[in-house]
């Protein structure tokens, strides 16, 4: 497990992976477009919740989790009180300030959020990753947008929603062993997706003999085989994310599901620190941060600490790829 400051940690070979330090750029873009996409969820995405109210409250059969606590059948002041707080707290939340009392209270709500949503008969795996990354965020430490210093905490946080991700395509796989059987790969899955929801392209697709069938195969040996993921060096891991972004445009395009929840937790694969809206939009205008130093040319990048002599780095683990 990762230090409250970040450093290195003796352990095994499974600590040193599932704790592997990242710049803290990284967690500070991933923790801003997390909380971001909740917010703009909420409006967008499942607004629909809200109509949850009006439904016969009998109908209202919650999750696992919802009858452990147990938490109370949905209300409208309930529902309304849920939307507005999670609403500004996630816009409060993205700019990374007291990271640690507004993630544990973006995660509290959102999942209550979910629990509501999903309590009415169908429950969407796509949300699986998302979930798991607002529960890690808040244990993540502080972290500035462009600082290049490594943190274990967060690569454990950024590792921990990586898994998560993994196993939302390996699990699914199991699950259409256990409802489909062996059938499910023979049978007419995609075709009765396409008579639903297709698109044009969709029926272009169906009209090639034997093609869905082959899809079915292949969509079934994606996801036993998504764990390989991690065994792959840099370069082919980012090129076998980018396949999971264009298998999910695909399936977009075809069927119009989005998968939009897991595809942004997907981005904890990402070297999301190289993304820098406002410095780009700042040299579109013409505007320049201050230099650190004082002197030269400006820039908006931190300065980079320096030891003094004979002293280590205070982050125990030296940056690097």
């Amino acid at each position: 497990m990762a230090g409250r400051d970040g450093g290195q940690l003796a352990g095994g070979p499974v600590t040193r992976w599932l704790t592997e330090a990242v710049p803290r750029g990284r967690v500070a873009a991933f923790r801003t477009l997390v909380y971001l996409f909740a917010a703009a969820d909420l409006v967008f995405f499942t607004p629909w919740v809200r109509t949850r109210v009006d439904v016969p409250g009998e109908l209202y059969q919650p999750l696992f989790l919802g009858r452990v606590l147990p938490l109370p059948t949905p209300t409208s002041a309930l529902v309304g009180a849920i939307f507005w707080a999670l609403l500004l707290l996630a816009l409060l939340a993205a700019t990374g300030r007291a990271h640690r009392l507004l993630g544990w209270s973006v995660f509290a709500l959102y999942l209550e959020w979910m629990i509501i949503a999903m309590s009415y008969g169908k429950v969407d795996h796509d949300r699986f990753g998302l979930l798991v990354a607002l529960a890690v965020l808040p244990t993540a430490g502080a972290a500035r947008h462009g600082d290049p210093t490594r943190t274990e905490a967060g690569g454990w946080a950024l590792r921990v929603t990586q898994i998560a991700v993994v196993c939302t395509y390996f699990l699914a796989a199991f699950a259409k062993f256990r409802f489909g059987g062996l059938d499910w790969a023979t049978g007419s899955v995609l075709a009765k997706a396409i008579i639903r929801r297709g698109t044009d392209l969709a029926d272009l697709i169906a009209g090639v003999p034997h093609l869905l069938l082959v899809a079915q195969f292949g969509l079934l040996a994606f996801e036993l085989l998504s764990p390989a993921v991690f065994l792959l060096p840099e370069r082919w891991r980012l090129a076998t994310v980018g396949f999971f972004y264009s298998f999910h445009l695909v399936t977009f395009a075809a069927i119009t599901i989005s998968f939009a929840p897991h595809l942004v937790a997907m981005t904890s694969f990402l070297p999301l620190e190289r993304v820098r809206p406002l410095r780009w939009a700042r040299r579109l205008t013409g505007r320049r941060g201050p230099d650190p130093s004082g002197a030269g040319a400006p820039s908006d990048e931190p300065a980079d600490p320096v030891p003094a002599a004979g002293q280590a780095p205070a982050l125990g683990r030296p940056a690097g790829p």
